[in-house]
């Protein structure tokens, strides 16, 4: 069945002309609907959601005949929880609404404010206009194109984590059941290795037809530089593509640095999974972790850094001599570079309850990804963490589930969570938080169906219904892999500067302050012991690690020089 023209909805009083004016540039993608009040546009948003029109934006003006705009808008949105928001208002206006309306973004009752444009050509305000839609294109509607079909019965977990995997990546995709039409004519041309029908099926115009393909064998398809040659040398590598090794790969690159970028799952890390970074600095509507990595990636490939998905390093052999060349070992291949910089981050801390374990991928989910909360339309979910990874997790769940639950230890979030964030959650009425509690156990036929939550203040123990269970749980550090000669902390993360033990000081001098315990080796983002934890700081300790990078190229470069000039 051919896919609807999804529709924007404008509702105004006073500047309805200009409004509709602004929009007809939409017309060729959009319907463009119009409704003057607030009774009128409901009963216009209620029609179209009958014909199984999806509402991408609500353009509402500030003041409308029947109703507060804000009214308005809230009242929109509980009839259509996905589409986007742009409270509007005139020039004249600005001064009378411009508190009022910072209010409402502060509260997440709205995604912008914008003034109406006076001329001709106001790209800022259209710049606005297009951000909102494309946003609200990648997390809630169907893709139009499809770069991937997954083919796979219910229930199969793999299935999950590739669609998952390819979220992250920025590749629409869309999955289908094997008896459907598009699946069965794709499966005819298929050669199953053992003669019977073997789940999950990827196919795509990119690639050859894939039969239970794993993680690496798609990040090597997708998105992958060519190859490189065993001898290469490489300036910097940096194990890690979260915004600490991006931001890294970018100063590296554009400072002439021959760059390479290893990553064990998609590029983005765990910010990637992010359904909205509302307080990273320059985005002041917000930014999916998912964008924002995508950006930094095409940013640093610009400058020429080689960035690799689902290549993950399994181990490090050390230069043996001063100015020599550090060894990254692969699963396939050893990877030489003068200085590194270990940006690997963190990796969500698992539950350690063997029933829920069982429903990974089948309503259980570590992290939050755009294509799980699509699946949870109409169901109650839970939440399990109170840092600003959970409370982002639980605000954009609720565009699509029933209600949300978020469940912690700590008597409130507080502690854990920005204010932001709390704020926008006290007034969510889909969103509850349920302190010093915890999930202890789950079940369900062939998925996820219901939880039993512990509150270990008085040890009762409740069994709810539940279509999802994300886990935020905090972090432990993806450091395994590091030879003992870079010290750690005693929870694992890496110790840098005046932090490293006094034994490894050189010259009764500390390291540089992101440098560890091996010259030219450095750490940056969430894995270095005392960082804030935060997109914005990770970024900058990448950035600043690279100028120790060239101090520590620049005191090896008569070194290199004579092992170049040898006979």
């Amino acid at each position: 069945m051919k896919q609807l023209q999804p529709a924007i909805v404008l509702v105004g009083d006073g500047h309805a002309e200009q409004l509709q004016r602004e929009f007809t540039r939409y017309a060729g993608d959009y319907r463009i609907e119009f409704a003057r009040g607030l009774g009128p546009a409901m009963a216009l948003v209620q029609s179209l959601i009958a014909q199984h029109v999806e509402v991408a934006l609500f353009v509402v003006e500030f003041n409308q005949p029947d109703a507060p705009g804000l009214v308005t808008m809230d009242c929109l949105h509980a009839v259509s929880a996905v589409t986007k928001r742009a409270l509007v208002y005139g020039h004249q206006e600005f001064r009378v609404n411009r508190e009022p309306v910072r209010e409402a973004q502060v509260d997440g009752r709205i995604e912008a404010g914008l003034v109406i444009p006076r001329g001709e050509r106001d790209e800022e305000f259209h710049t606005a206009v297009t951000e909102l839609l494309s946003d609200w294109g990648w997390s809630a509607s169907k893709p139009v194109f499809e770069a991937v079909q997954l083919i796979s019965p219910p229930g199969n977990s793999e299935a999950g984590r590739l669609r998952d995997f390819l979220d992250r990546l920025g590749i629409p995709a869309r999955n289908y059941l094997p008896e459907s039409e598009v699946a069965q004519a794709i499966l005819d041309d298929v050669e199953w290795p053992d003669g019977s029908p073997t789940y999950p099926v990827l196919a795509s115009p990119l690639t050859d037809t894939l039969v239970r393909p794993t993680i690496a064998e798609i990040g090597r398809r997708f998105y992958a530089f060519e190859d490189f040659e065993e001898d290469d040398v490489f300036d910097l590598a940096i194990i890690g593509a979260g915004p600490a090794g991006l931001a890294a790969a970018v100063y590296g690159a554009s400072e002439g640095l021959s760059t390479v970028v290893f990553d064990s799952e998609a590029i983005g890390g765990q910010a990637g999974t992010s359904s909205m970074i509302r307080n990273y600095l320059g985005f002041p509507r917000g930014i999916s972790g998912m964008r924002l990595a995508q950006r930094a990636r095409a940013q640093a490939a610009r400058f020429g850094a080689k960035l690799y998905s689902a290549r993950p390093v399994v181990g490090m052999d050390l230069a043996t001599e001063t100015g020599g060349t550090h060894a990254l070992r692969l699963d396939d291949r050893v990877v030489r570079a003068r200085t590194l910089i270990i940006a690997a981050g963190v990796a969500y801390r698992r539950i350690g309850v063997e029933q829920i374990e069982k429903f990974v991928g089948l309503g259980v989910h570590y992290g939050a990804a755009t294509s799980s909360a699509r699946e949870c339309v109409g169901k109650d979910v839970v939440v399990v963490g109170g840092g600003n990874s959970a409370g982002q997790a639980a605000v954009h769940l609720s565009r699509f589930a029933r209600s949300v639950k978020i469940v912690i230890r700590r008597p409130d979030l507080s502690e854990t969570m920005s204010d932001y964030l709390i704020r926008e959650i006290e007034i969510n009425p889909r969103i509850g938080v349920k302190p010093c509690c915890e999930v202890v156990d789950a079940g369900g036929a062939t998925r996820l169906e219901w939880v039993t939550l512990r509150d270990n203040r008085t040890g009762a123990e409740l069994q709810k219904p539940c279509g999802g269970l994300f886990l935020l749980l905090g972090a432990d550090p993806c450091c395994d892999w590091l030879p003992r000669e870079i010290a750690q902390d005693a929870k694992g993360f890496v110790l840098t500067g005046r932090d490293v033990p006094r034994e490894s000081w050189r010259d009764d001098c500390p390291p540089e302050p992101l440098e560890t315990t091996v010259p030219g080796i450095f750490a940056a983002g969430d894995i270095r012991a005392g960082s804030m934890k935060r997109v914005a700081s990770a970024s900058g300790e990448g950035a600043a690690a690279i100028p120790s990078v060239h101090g520590y190229l620049a005191s090896i470069a008569p070194r290199i020089e004579s092992a170049d000039v040898a006979p």
